[in-house]
């Protein structure tokens, strides 16, 4: 008789998945291992290899549940306009710093076939922006380089947050959500 998951599985699976991204954040995903990363969860191989059966199919199930929660969140508030959806996506953005971080450095490691639902959550992603652009600017629906452009400086906005923001030191996301917002529009309705 085969033996059902844990009452707790996911809640451990999600866990696994929020150290091992923290961990492959840190030290870079190419120099990372599934032994550090079990260390750094404070778990052994054994149970890292009982959920994923290597070191990319973890990396892809973060990135996977990273851009999933961000496409649900961004779904829901695309009817929010332009400010709505800013704040959503930096509200959805904290505590994940290590998967966007991710995201950006390790998504072209996998292989092809892997990055492709990827991708296709990020273009979905990019034009859920597009279209609220496009209500601020509706002339830039006469150019699709600058929309996209101009599509791509929001993200860009928001993208590096985790960079240089400083929980406690700088403004907070609520904050820094209006000021983004008001960048973009003055950004967009200047153009």
């Amino acid at each position: 008789m085969a033996r059902g998951l844990a009452r707790d599985h996911d809640e451990k699976r999600a866990a696994l998945r929020k150290g091992a991204a923290t961990y492959f954040a840190a030290h870079g995903f190419d120099r990372a291992s599934m032994t550090g990363a079990a260390k750094s969860c404070g778990v052994s191989k054994a149970l890292i290899y009982h959920y994923w059966s290597s070191k990319e199919d973890l990396l892809f199930d973060i990135l996977d549940d990273h851009l999933g929660a961000l496409l649900d969140v961004v779904e829901t508030s695309r009817n929010a306009g332009i400010r709505g959806l800013i704040r959503a996506i930096l509200t959805q953005y904290e505590d994940a710093d290590a998967e966007h971080k991710l995201q950006i450095d390790a998504l072209g490691v996998l292989p092809a076939d892997r990055q492709k639902p990827l991708i296709e959550t990020q273009k979905r992603l990019v034009q859920i922006m597009s279209d609220a652009v496009l209500l601020v600017q509706p002339d830039l629906a006469q150019d699709g380089a600058r929309l996209r452009a101009a599509t791509m400086s929001v993200f860009a906005v928001l993208n590096w947050f985790y960079m240089w923001h400083r929980p406690g030191r700088d403004m907070d996301r609520a904050a820094y959500a209006d000021l983004a917002t008001d960048f973009a529009l003055g950004g967009l309705r200047a153009l």
